[in-house]
């Protein structure tokens, strides 16, 4: 992209090279932009040398080789007019420096061609244009190698030789090098000076530039301006990722409803596609007291093979058709659960839900399963559940054995006293009717 800005440039430096070997303005001299000869200001107006027609046949020349893939003859052609520089005029310098840069450039030689057209600009006088291009092409090479002081040094430089405002392309490069500099406050300045004029004209700033004020809003600490951004960004660009960071904005920010609205708006548009995404997805609905949704979307993820059934995801969506009270859903996954760990806690879930349906039978077959494989979150609360499914099924010394283990436990002990007693009591009653 930058060979293209600078070959572009090239092309109009040719351009006005010609031109002005062509001309004959009076005593050999020019004015150096069009546009100098409407101005209304008391500025002076810059003059320069003319180019000799010998002088832009060389430089011609060089290019050509350079172009052709023969830099060391475009170069050695340069060097011809250098070895005659003290009877080249200012523009002839500068024009042959600027060929040199761009030969260099081409070539990859970079930091020569810094060198190069930092010379160019040193010669005095040379048509604005060419100094104005000049130093705005040294602010993209030195932007590129990371020197932002530099760059900024070039930019302010060209300001100074520039009428009007600062263009936009300069204040998004001013933006660039501040915020690699870390000096987020004049970034900003910057980049929303640059938004700011874009609309002004009536046309939208690239997306790059929202994505700047975004990071630097970031930087500053500003999560309220960042999702600011996020919402023209959505609006201008509408990427999934995009719909995605708002809502993630917005949920920082503690606007858990409009967090649902963006994140579900994004699913319905199908840019929620990252494993990490949906999983966020379903937690919000969740946790937004909408389990039945949460479930969908996860349980299709995870046959979808796009998010890993893996025993955190399993739990999880047990949990999410639990809460919709979809108790043969939830068994199934708790039981797909319990196949990949190896502690019972989804064994003594699946015991909790059926002692939930009074399915007594299979409360005992879970516990039990539960109890084998130990290492327990909850024990207390198991050992509850099954005494009270003995003592359904009217296993009363099965029931008081449950409850005695459960009463070991500090968390459960209070009611594993109190179904003791029950249970003793409830006995003593069977077996008086029996022996009556």
């Amino acid at each position: 992209m930058k060979k293209l800005i600078l070959t572009s440039a090239l092309a109009s430096v040719l351009m006005l090279v010609g031109q002005q070997a062509d001309s004959a303005f009076p005593l050999g001299f020019h004015t150096a932009q069009a546009a100098d000869e409407a101005s209304t200001d008391k500025k002076k107006r810059r003059r320069t040398p003319a180019m000799g027609s010998r002088v832009y046949s060389q430089l011609a020349r060089a290019q050509e080789l350079a172009d052709a893939g023969d830099v060391p003859a475009g170069l050695e052609v340069l060097d011809q007019v250098k070895a005659k520089a003290s009877s080249l005029n200012s523009y002839e310098r500068a024009m042959m420096y600027n060929f040199y840069g761009f030969i260099y450039y081409n070539a990859e030689r970079v930091p020569e061609a810094i060198s190069a057209f930092e010379q160019v600009v040193e010669q005095e006088p040379i048509p604005e244009t060419l100094e104005q291009s000049t130093l705005f092409s040294l602010a993209q090479l030195a932007m590129a190698n990371s020197r932002y002081d530099d760059t900024l040094r070039y930019l302010n430089r060209l300001d100074e030789v520039t009428e009007g405002p600062t263009p936009v392309k300069n204040l998004v490069l001013k933006a660039q090098a501040s915020y690699q500099n870390k000096d987020y406050q004049n970034a900003l300045t910057f980049i929303s000076k640059a938004i700011s004029d874009s609309k002004a004209n009536q046309m939208v700033g690239e997306e790059s530039w929202y994505v700047l004020q975004r990071a630097i809003f970031f930087e500053l600490e500003q999560p309220t301006q960042v999702t600011k951004v996020l919402e023209t960004m959505v609006r201008l660009f509408n990427k999934p990722e995009y719909w995605v960071q708002l809502a993630g904005m917005y949920g920082e920010l503690g606007e858990e409803a409009k967090q649902l609205a963006v994140m579900e708006a994004a699913y319905q548009q199908g840019y929620v596609e990252k494993a990490s995404d949906l999983r966020n997805l379903a937690q919000i609905y969740y946790f937004n007291g909408l389990p039945y949704k949460s479930a969908q979307v996860l349980d299709k993820a995870i046959k979808a093979n796009v998010v890993e059934a893996n025993p955190k995801n399993l739990k999880f969506l047990a949990q999410s058709w639990l809460g919709a009270k979809e108790y043969s859903k939830a068994i199934n996954t708790y039981q797909q659960l319990a196949a990949k760990t190896k502690d019972g806690d989804a064994d003594q879930q699946i015991a909790e839900i059926y002692l939930q349906q009074a399915k007594f039978d299979k409360v005992v077959t879970a516990a039990n399963n539960a109890v084998k494989k130990g290492e327990l979150s909850n024990p207390g609360n198991l050992y509850l559940a099954l005494g009270m499914a003995h003592f359904n099924l009217e296993s009363f010394d099965d029931a008081l054995k449950a409850f005695e283990q459960a009463q070991a436990h500090k968390s459960s002990k209070a009611m594993a006293t109190t179904w003791l007693k029950f249970v003793a009591r409830e006995q003593e009653k069977v077996k008086q009717l029996a022996a009556n």
